[in-house]
C-alpha cells in the first residue's frame, strides 16, 4: 500500500487549501483513513478521520473549518481546509488502517496504530 499526499502550500490566514491523498497498490478503500499533522517541536496529532462507511470525526481545533471526504472510485482521500489560522501550520500526513473492526475503531485510533503513512505535505499559514 502506498499513500501519496499533495496540495500543501503557503496561504494567508483566512485562506483555504485542499489536500489530497491517493491510495495505490491496494484495490479496495481502507476501513479507516485519517489526516494528521505535526508542527515543529510538537507531537503528531489527529486532525480528522473517515471510515469506509463515510462516518467522520474531527479534532476540536478544526471543527467547522476542515472537511474530510473520500472518492472511493479514485481511492483518494481529501481534506478541505478553510478559514486557516497560523496555528494550522504543520506537515500534514494521511494514514490508513486495515483489519477487522477498524471501521468502528476509526475515530478512537491513535497515530501509532495506523499501518501506512504518506510522506507528508507542508502547510504554512501566515498572519
Amino acid at each position: 500500500v502506498k499513500l501519496t499526499e499533495s496540495g500543501g502550500g503557503s496561504v494567508q490566514a483566512g485562506g483555504s487549501l485542499r489536500l489530497s491523498c491517493v491510495v495505490s497498490q491496494w484495490r479496495f478503500p481502507p476501513p479507516c483513513m485519517g489526516w494528521f499533522r505535526q508542527a515543529p517541536g510538537k507531537e503528531r496529532e489527529g486532525v480528522a478521520t473517515i471510515n469506509s462507511g463515510g462516518s467522520t470525526s474531527y479534532a476540536d481545533s478544526v471543527k467547522g473549518r476542515f472537511t474530510i471526504s473520500k472518492a472511493n472510485a479514485e481511492n483518494t482521500l481529501y481534506l478541505q481546509m478553510d478559514s486557516l489560522k497560523p496555528e494550522d501550520t504543520a506537515v500534514y500526513y494521511c494514514a490508513a488502517a486495515f483489519g477487522r473492526g477498524w471501521e468502528d475503531y476509526c475515530p478512537s485510533a491513535r497515530p501509532h496504530q495506523y499501518h501506512y503513512w504518506g510522506q507528508g505535505t507542508q502547510v504554512t499559514v501566515s498572519s
